[in-house]
């Protein structure tokens, strides 16, 4: 039934790379939730496999990781998506001012998300804007009041972003707040003061928005791109060339000791190199699965993207804080009970059963076509 499925979206036109690219996002989300790259780091970190397994985590500061890509991904993804919904709508006679309030409800509900989440990891009220959610309130909002806009009105808004980023965190010195690119001393931890009475332990900050919107606005173009009439060929090489041109760019102001490329505080030179990577992905997932067709196992990335921002919610609540822990009773807890398997190999064995329990959550509503929007 599913295989039919994608099929039908091949047959109807549908993107479904992008269900593809935005699945796997999830499907990496889930596994951090699911605690899967913690039990495989523990089973034995001072083996070579540790350095490998590293790259599921984000990089403490100044460098990259994969990890550190998952979540401009996630931002780059959304505005592709709301750019073919855009175009969808217009198509059906629908204006950009009779959808805006769509998007306003939109944003707020994403909004009211991101601060429940920090609730849930609180256990009790608290008023914090780190969450993904959050910052993609604003993103989200940002891109469609430029989604008409043209491909070089908007790119040079992203660069303007960029450089208000780098303006801000260079000329705003602040006593204990007059480092640009140290943790917990820069521009970016001291507006959190002003806006939470607090700074995040691990160095992240609530004006990632602004620089991190750019990687929705590159969504967007990325969106326009592809179900514009340009051919396949095209579509591939612009990909490409502007991933690498962003990777030059990103890795060029860290190597020259312009900008390090940090993450935890989205600098200019990470939204750079981080978009380069994720362009270069989409060109191949584009290309293998609406291109040349490998759709065989397309239906197993496409249940979870179809889903996303259901599942993301329900991983980080129900799952984290019941389904793991009840799924390990029935898993990991009774290997190590009854057949002696070592705590580290039973951590694993539970982490992959509640992962697969969670993507079995969304194939059960990919099957009925139960599909969540905010």
């Amino acid at each position: 039934m599913i295989k039919n499925s994608t099929a039908d979206q091949l047959a109807n036109g549908r993107l479904v790379s992008l269900d593809v690219m935005r699945g796997m996002i999830m499907i990496l989300l889930c596994g951090e939730s699911c605690r899967l790259y913690e039990a495989i780091k523990h089973i034995d970190p001072a083996k070579p496999m540790s350095g490998l397994i590293n790259q599921f985590f984000h990089h403490p500061w100044h460098g990259l990781h994969f990890w550190d890509l998952v979540q401009p991904a996630f931002m780059f993804m959304a505005g592709a998506a709301m750019y073919i919904s855009y175009s969808r709508k217009l198509d059906k006679g629908q204006s950009w001012q009779a959808n805006l309030p769509h998007i306003l409800l939109r944003s707020l509900k994403l909004f009211i998300c991101g601060v429940a989440l920090h609730c849930f990891y609180a256990g009790k009220p608290v008023w914090e804007l780190w969450n993904v959610l959050t910052q993609l309130s604003f993103t989200t909002l940002v891109a469609y009041l430029i989604i008409s806009r043209s491909y070089t009105w908007q790119l040079v808004f992203t660069l303007g972003l960029l450089i208000l980023t780098e303006v801000l965190y260079r000329t705003i010195l602040m006593p204990g707040f007059d480092q640009p690119f140290a943790e917990g001393h820069n521009f970016g931890a001291y507006v959190d003061t002003l806006l939470m009475g607090k700074i995040n332990s691990d160095g992240w900050v609530t004006i990632n928005c602004i620089p991190t919107a750019a990687h929705t606005i590159w969504g967007v173009l990325a969106g326009k791109l592809l179900v514009s009439n340009k051919t396949i060929a095209y579509k591939i090489k612009a990909l490409v060339i502007a991933g690498i041109i962003a990777l030059v760019i990103g890795f060029g102001l860290d190597l020259s000791g312009i900008t390090p490329i940090i993450k935890r505080i989205s600098t200019s030179s990470f939204a750079f190199a981080s978009v380069g990577w994720v362009l270069l992905m989409l060109a191949a997932v584009y290309w293998l699965v609406d291109v040349k067709r490998n759709t065989k196992y397309a239906w197993v990335f496409t249940v979870v993207g179809m889903n996303a921002i259901f599942i993301y919610l329900f991983f980080e609540t129900v799952g984290a804080q019941w389904v793991n822990a009840k799924v390990a009773i029935f898993t990991g807890d009774m290997l190590h009970l009854f057949l002696n398997v070592p705590i580290g190999a039973a951590a694993l064995v539970s982490a992959i059963a509640a992962l697969i329990a969670e993507w079995g959550l969304c194939y059960w509503l990919y099957k009925r076509n139960i599909f969540f929007k905010l």
